[in-house]
């Protein structure tokens, strides 16, 4: 429990975790929303991966995370993202990053 909550605490892992709500991201897709080092990413995404929140899938040269979606936290994080100003829209891009993805 302790790691959940600590991962919830950066707003940056708030904010990829809001990325990953209806769709999975490649590591470099999630960069380029942030303006923090790719370590510093990594590090970000290891620490959701440790928690529970998140699970990565390499494929050929890309790892892929998505959201585990049975996860208590990550529900409760999807209930608060509806009301919060700051998540409701990255949850939009997210569903349309998500649509896009599916016409392809």
């Amino acid at each position: 429990m302790d790691k959940v909550f600590q991962a919830l605490s950066s707003p940056v892992r708030r904010k990829i975790l809001a990325y990953l709500s209806a769709t999975s991201m490649t590591a470099g897709e999630i960069a380029e929303r942030f303006d923090i080092s790719k370590p510093s990413l990594s590090k970000h995404l290891s620490v959701l991966e440790n928690a529970g929140l998140v699970e990565s899938d390499k494929q050929g040269q890309f790892v892929h995370y998505s959201l585990i979606q049975d996860n208590l936290a990550n529900t409760l994080n999807g209930f608060v993202q509806d009301v919060c100003p700051v998540a409701r829209p990255i949850k939009k891009e997210s569903l349309a990053t998500a649509k896009k993805k599916a016409s392809r």
